[in-house]
């Protein structure tokens, strides 16, 4: 197996589930890992498993993002990996969704998704050298009904993801979007007894995020998606 070529990681939108997978299979795979979250109280036992730093940050303001990066840099370093894995939701009719909460949902899934690939770019383009992680959605590819605003903020990340992709990838730096199309397993959300493996389970997802970082770039994914086995095409 191909060691992975990074050394310090950035997961911002950390927490319970697919980023604390990912911050675990990092540090197991010797890279320095930082954690960033509003609330970063409840990433303390993360943090403490992993031997992560934590760094409050409020994703969708500029300043504060910028601030966030000279932080990990004199903390950590300059990563080299950054997860952007932020997201959140203004269900409901479309006529009844309230259009402050609209607004909030997409500048968390998208707008903070482009201010922190700005910042790692920033860093990542003189080394020609890093990788960018976002974490979609079965809303990346396809609105649901009462959840347009969900949607719109995923497919924005999307297009951010390809566009990047196209610019800095001849430079050296990987960018990859996976579109988690399924249910994700929690304390919340068990997986059904009658249906074993029916969610997808978050350290198996994660264990794709590390691999993707292993690709030789000769054959880099730009996009990938992930199911359970059950699912029906």
């Amino acid at each position: 197996m191909s060691t992975i070529p990074y050394s310090t990681a950035l997961i911002v939108g950390a927490g319970s589930g697919i980023s604390a997978s990912v911050a675990r299979g990092l540090a197991a795979a010797g890279l320095k890992v930082g954690l960033a979250a509003r609330n970063i109280d409840k990433l303390a036992p993360l943090a403490a498993e992993t031997k992560a730093e934590r760094f409050a940050v409020d994703a969708v303001d500029p300043a504060a993002v910028a601030h966030l990066f000279e932080a990990v840099d004199a903390k950590l370093g300059a990563p080299d990996v950054v997860l952007y894995n932020a997201s959140a939701r203004a269900p409901g009719p479309i006529a009844e969704i309230d259009p402050e909460a609209a607004k909030k949902a997409i500048e968390v899934s998208a707008y903070g998704a482009f201010l922190v690939v700005q910042q790692a770019a920033k860093r990542m383009l003189p080394k020609r050298h890093g990788a960018i992680l976002l974490t979609g959605a079965s809303a990346s590819v396809k609105g649901y009904r009462h959840s347009a605003i969900f949607a719109m903020g995923k497919f924005a990340l999307r297009g951010l993801a390809q566009a990047t992709a196209r610019e800095v990838g001849p430079q050296g730096i990987h960018v990859a979007h996976f579109n988690i199309d399924g249910g994700v397993r929690s304390a919340r959300r068990p997986d059904p007894a009658d249906r074993p493996d029916s969610t997808l389970d978050p350290d198996a997802i994660a264990q794709t995020y590390i691999e993707i970082l292993r690709q030789p770039r000769s054959a880099w994914s730009l996009e990938v998606e992930l199911r359970p086995w059950v699912e029906r095409f």
